[in-house]
């Protein structure tokens, strides 16, 4: 039997590092809390109907395929992290949502050629560190005339911005791997689509959020909860001088965005038909 290659392996690693970082914190506390209103906001956009056969991709906890659900949809709820489905099953429960829940990588998804009338992600897929890969899985997966439909934070934005701060205090992303708020940036959307998709509606929209008055709400909610914050704050280990630093960065940014108890975060709105 060979061994997998030094790049296979690789890539296995940084998927389970992935995985543990967005199991880390409560993820489901900033969909639900925070962001609550985007999800179904994509499921509009993208004209979600009864009977439609939905795949949400970075599905989290269902922020976007639970009112998927709701609006009649058979919907297939994927995410490579296992503990954010366990939630998300929960809370499709107490909704009443009926879905179904697969732990799935969105560079390598285990369906089968234009098995789904709609794909969609809702600030997910923009996570995968292999952008044209993942575009291409969303692409194949997705039939002849059906819709693709993303929700992504930009670069310019808060959460963008958010990144680029914690970026000096992080450490290096592996090779290959490319910055999430790219999936924000109009023009690299449209060179991983390509002529591949055709009736694109992309456009720049901001989400309120008033839940942090403060920027130190702001800072210590996303400590707590958000995986990719936590993950940075831990590995600056016993150095509590960098921890202080990036404590005073994130307050700036955040005292910078709030207007009356309240920011607007930005980001890209696109929806598009698979090219036949």
């Amino acid at each position: 039997m060979t061994q997998p290659s030094e790049a296979v392996q690789a890539d296995r690693t940084l998927k389970a590092k992935h995985r543990t970082m967005w199991a880390m914190g409560d993820y489901p506390s900033v969909a639900s809390h925070v962001i609550p209103e985007l999800g179904a906001l994509l499921v509009r956009e993208c004209g979600v109907r009864p009977g439609d056969r939905v795949l949400d991709i970075g599905a989290g906890s269902g922020n976007a395929a639970i009112p998927a659900a709701l609006a009649g949809a058979d919907v297939v709820a994927s995410d490579l992290t296992p503990e954010l489905l366990e939630i998300g099953r929960h809370l499709a429960a107490v909704r009443g949502a009926r879905l179904e829940w697969r732990e799935a990588d969105a560079e390598a998804l285990p369906f089968a050629d234009g098995e789904f009338d709609v794909v969609m992600s809702c600030v997910g897929v923009m996570f995968a560190p292999h952008h044209r890969t993942a575009a291409d899985e969303m692409l194949r997966v997705c039939r002849s005339g059906g819709t693709v439909g993303l929700v992504n934070w930009t670069p310019q934005g808060f959460v963008g911005r958010m990144f680029a701060t914690m970026k000096p205090y992080a450490p290096p992303p592996p090779p290959g791997a490319q910055p999430p708020p790219l999936w924000g940036d109009e023009e690299h959307v449209h060179e991983l689509l390509g002529d591949r998709v055709t009736d694109v509606d992309a456009r720049r929209e901001t989400v309120r959020v008033d839940r942090f008055p403060q920027p130190a709400d702001f800072r210590e909610f996303f400590k707590a909860c958000y995986g990719p914050t936590v993950a940075v704050y831990r590995s600056l280990g016993d150095d509590p001088e960098r921890a202080a630093a990036l404590d005073a960065d994130l307050d700036a940014l955040a005292r910078e965005h709030l207007r009356d108890g309240a920011m607007e975060w930005e980001y890209l709105l696109l929806t598009a038909h698979r090219q036949d």
